[in-house]
C-alpha cells in the first residue's frame, strides 16, 4: 500500500532548519517496515531535504485566496498521491474537511500542538467533526490526547479512535565521566519558552558557581531577551544533530516554559543524553522524562534553588543523569513500531470493550509472597479479595517479588524479567484492565505497551502524599510519574487537599474485608484498654536502630499522662513490631486502639490500620482534623481535638463499656457496610472503566 504523509503548509523539510514535525517524520519514516512505500509531501523553499521519499508541492499564491488550501488542492491533484491507501495528515486539522471530499480512504490526523490552539478544532462542534471524519486520532502526549477530548460525553471512545505516540530520539552511549560542568538552554529565546526566567537564574549560578558555563541554542526574531555573563554563550540557532552532540557532555538541561507545552522534545532530548533535566509542570513536559526534577514554583528563585542543588551535590546529580539515561526508551525503533502497529490493517490490534459483567484483570502489586504470610493483611490483597469477589477474572503479579528473586548478573535489579513478564502476560491473558499498586518499577515504556493496547489502566496508592507527611518529595514524585499516563489515579488522601493536582484522581478509604477482619472485640472482656502499633520495619520484621517517628513522643507521652490505663504498644522502645496471626491475637485483647498516622493530619488520610482497627470491633480514636465525620457519627467512631481531649475520652469510655461496646459495634457494622473491599475494588473498575456507579457509597461527593 502507499502510505501519504502531508507535512502542514511551509514546513520546513531541510537539514538546516527542520522543524519538529519534520525530524520527527523523517526519523520514523526511514526505519518503519512500509518505508518503500511512503511519500512525504510539501511545501518548502529549501533544495535540499531530510530524506529521497519527499516531494515538494509547487503553487503559485493565486489572489484572494487562502494558501493552505491551494496547497491541499494542489496535494490531491498530485500524480504520486492517487494510489494512497493511507494518509497522515500531520497538525493541520483544518485541512481535513477539505481532503475528505475526494479521499475515500484510511485518514490519521497527528496533533503536534495543543488541539485547543489550532485552526479546526478549537470548539468542540469543530472536535466531534474531525472524530467522525478521520480514522485514527494520534497525539503527542496524553495532555494533548486529554484537551481534546475536553466536552465529550462518552470519553471510551477515546479508546478506539486515537493513541498516544510521543516524539522520538535516537539511543547512544553515554559516558559520563565525559560530561562537563556545562548548564543548557535550548529553544525559543521569549519568555513563553521562560528564557527570562532562566536568563536572571542562571547568572546568579554562574556569579556562585565560577567553573560551570551555560550555553544557550535557539533565536527569537519577534521578541529580544539578551543576557550577557563570561560564562554565558549564546550559539544561536543549530540543527538537530548538533544539539544532539552536544547534550552528550551537557550535565544539566533547563526547560523553564510558561505555556502548556504539549509535550516537549528538548528534555526528551536531554535525557536521552543523560542530562539531569528541571522543567516546569506545563503540558506534556512530565511525560518527557520520568527522573525530571519538576519546578513547584516557575520563578527566578525557584529555579536557581534547584540547579543549585544538582551543582553543589555531585552524587544526586549523578544519580539523575543516569535515571534519565537509563529509563530513557523513547528511541526511533520504539515509536515507529507503535506507528506500524497504527497502520496495519488487520483489527486484532484493538480490543473493543463492553459493559460486560466479568472482566480479565492483571493486579500489579505487591503480595509478599517472600516473606511466608508475614504480611498477607495487607491493602494490595484486601483489593485483590475484592476483585475476584465481583466474579472477575484476575491474573495477580507480585512485583517486588519478581524482582527479589531476579536478579542476575545482566540484570541487577530484575527490573527487565519484570517487565517482559507482565508483557507476555499481556500476549497470554489479554486482560480488559490493568490494576498498578505501588508498582513503582514497572517501566513507562512497559505502560505504553499496554496503552497502544487499548487497554484501561488504574493505581492505587496508600501512602502519604502531604506536604506536611513524611517522604512527601519522594510520595509525590512516585504518585505523579505514572498519572500522567494511566486513566485513574486512587489516593487514601482527599486529591483536593494535595498542593498539587493528580489528573483524574479519586479518593478511597483503606477498605475492610470479611475474611481477615475477624473479630469482634466488643463482644468479649478485654485484658488490654487502649492498643497501638507502628510498622515501619515492615520488610525487614523488625525495628531498624536509629530509626525515630514522632509518634513516639505522642504515645510515651500518653502513657505517662495515663496511668490507670493498660496500654498494648508495638513498634517502639524496643517492642518489636507485630504481623500476621501474632497481629491477630494482640489485637484481640484490647477492647479500644488508636489511630495515629504519620505526619500532620490531612483530609481523609489514614493508614491501613485504621481498618485494622474499627473492622475488628475496637473502639476507636481518631484525630478530628482527618475529617472523617463526613463520614461517621460520635455513634460510631470516637474524634479528639487534641491530646487533652484524647485522655479524656479514654478514661471516660474504659469506665463507659456499655457506651464503648454500642459505639464499636456501630462503627464495625458501618466500616463493613460501606468501606468493604469489594465496594472498593468495583469503584476502581467502575471509575476506569467509565461504567455507571449504582450503589451508595458515601465517601464520594
Amino acid at each position: 500500500m502507499t502510505i501519504s504523509i502531508l507535512l502542514p503548509y511551509k514546513e520546513n523539510y531541510s537539514p538546516k532548519s527542520a522543524g519538529a514535525v519534520s525530524l520527527f517524520v523523517k526519523d520514523t519514516s526511514t526505519i518503519s517496515k512500509y518505508k518503500k512505500e511512503i511519500l512525504i509531501f510539501g511545501s518548502t523553499k529549501n533544495k535540499e531535504y531530510l530524506s529521497k521519499n519527499y516531494i515538494n508541492i509547487k503553487h503559485s499564491k493565486i489572489f484572494l485566496k487562502s494558501s493552505s488550501k491551494t496547497y491541499v488542492n494542489n496535494f490531491l491533484l498530485n500524480e504520486n498521491f492517487k494510489k494512497t491507501k493511507i494518509l497522515e495528515v500531520h497538525n493541520r486539522p483544518n485541512y481535513v474537511s477539505q481532503i475528505k471530499k475526494s479521499y475515500k480512504n484510511r485518514l490519521f490526523l497527528y496533533f503536534h500542538n495543543d488541539p485547543l490552539s489550532m485552526n479546526g478544532s478549537k470548539t468542540l462542534g469543530e472536535r466531534k467533526k474531525l472524530f467522525e471524519n478521520v480514522n485514527k486520532l494520534i497525539f503527542n502526549s496524553n495532555w494533548s490526547r486529554n484537551r481534546f477530548f475536553i466536552g465529550f460525553k462518552n470519553i471510551k471512545i477515546l479508546l478506539n479512535k486515537s493513541s498516544v505516540c510521543y516524539q522520538s530520539t535516537n539511543r547512544v552511549n553515554i559516558n559520563f565521566t565525559k560530561k562537563e560542568k556545562i548548564i543548557t538552554f535550548i529553544g525559543k529565546l521569549n519568555k513563553a519558552k521562560g528564557y527570562d526566567i532562566f536568563g536572571k537564574a542562571i547568572i546568579k549560578i554562574l556569579d556562585k558557581h565560577k567553573e560551570w558555563k551555560a550555553f544557550v541554542i535557539g533565536d527569537e526574531q519577534r521578541e529580544k531577551i539578551n543576557f550577557e555573563h563570561s560564562n554565558l554563550f549564546n550559539l544561536g540557532f543549530k540543527d538537530n544533530n548538533f544539539i544532539l552532540d552536544f547534550l552528550k557532555k551537557t550535565s544539566i538541561s533547563i526547560v523553564s516554559s510558561r505555556w502548556e507545552e504539549p509535550f516537549g522534545r528538548a528534555s526528551l532530548e536531554a535525557a536521552s543524553r543523560g542530562a539531569a533535566v528541571i522543567i516546569s509542570n506545563k503540558g506534556g513536559l512530565p511525560e518527557t522524562s520520568s527522573a525530571a526534577i519538576i519546578l513547584k514554583k516557575l520563578d527566578v528563585n525557584n529555579l536557581y534553588k534547584e540547579i543549585n542543588k544538582l551543582i553543589s551535590n555531585k552524587k544526586k546529580l549523578l544519580t539523575l543523569q543516569k535515571k534519565n539515561y537509563l529509563s530513557f526508551y523513547l528511541d526511533h525503533i520504539y515509536v515507529t513500531n507503535i506507528i506500524d502497529k497504527i497502520r496495519d490493517l488487520t483489527p486484532s490490534n484493538t480490543i473493543i470493550r463492553t459493559n460486560k459483567k466479568i472482566l480479565k484483570i492483571i493486579h500489579i502489586t505487591n503480595f509478599n509472597y517472600r516473606f511466608d504470610g508475614r504480611l498477607q493483611y495487607n491493602t494490595g490483597r484486601r483489593i485483590n479479595n475484592g476483585l475476584v469477589r465481583l466474579g472477575h477474572n484476575v491474573l495477580t503479579i507480585s512485583d517486588r517479588d519478581i524482582l527479589n528473586q531476579n536478579k542476575k548478573v545482566f540484570d541487577l535489579t530484575g527490573v527487565n524479567h519484570l517487565q517482559k513478564k507482565i508483557i507476555n502476560s499481556l500476549e497470554n491473558f489479554k486482560p480488559d484492565l490493568i490494576i498498578l499498586g505501588h508498582a513503582d518499577s514497572v517501566s513507562n515504556k512497559t505502560i505504553n505497551i499496554i496503552k497502544e493496547k487499548n487497554i484501561k489502566i488504574a493505581q492505587w496508592f496508600l501512602d502519604p502524599v502531604s506536604k506536611f507527611g513524611p517522604d512527601y518529595k519522594n510520595n509525590k514524585k512516585r504518585i505523579l510519574e505514572k498519572s500522567y499516563i494511566v486513566d485513574t489515579t486512587f489516593l487514601t488522601t482527599d486529591p483536593s487537599s494535595l498542593d498539587f493536582k493528580i489528573k483524574n484522581s479519586f479518593f478511597i478509604p483503606n477498605p475492610c474485608d470479611i475474611s481477615f477482619e475477624v473479630l469482634k472485640n466488643f463482644e468479649n472482656n478485654c485484658e488490654n484498654d487502649l492498643f497501638f502499633a507502628m510498622s515501619h520495619g515492615v520488610h525487614r520484621g523488625y525495628l531498624k536502630k536509629g530509626k525515630y517517628d514522632f509518634r513516639e513522643d505522642f504515645i510515651n507521652k500518653l502513657i505517662k499522662r495515663n496511668k490507670n490505663i493498660t496500654f498494648d504498644i508495638y513498634g517502639m522502645s524496643d517492642l518489636q513490631p507485630v504481623w500476621g496471626s501474632k497481629f491477630v491475637e494482640k489485637i484481640s485483647r484490647s477492647s479500644m486502639g488508636l489511630n495515629l498516622s504519620r505526619g500532620k493530619p490531612i483530609k481523609y488520610y489514614s493508614s491501613d490500620r485504621f481498618a485494622q482497627l474499627i473492622g475488628n470491633g475496637l473502639l476507636t480514636f481518631i484525630d478530628s482534623q482527618t475529617q472523617y465525620d463526613d463520614f461517621f457519627s460520635e455513634k460510631q467512631i470516637v474524634f479528639y481535638k487534641n491530646f487533652e481531649d484524647l485522655s479524656e475520652k479514654i478514661n471516660k469510655y474504659k469506665i463507659d463499656y456499655k457506651e464503648r461496646n454500642s459505639i464499636a459495634r456501630n462503627g464495625r457494622k458501618h466500616y463493613f457496610k460501606y468501606f468493604n473491599s469489594t465496594l472498593v475494588a468495583e469503584f476502581i473498575i467502575n471509575k476506569t472503566l467509565d461504567y455507571k456507579i449504582n450503589k451508595e457509597i458515601i465517601w464520594q461527593k
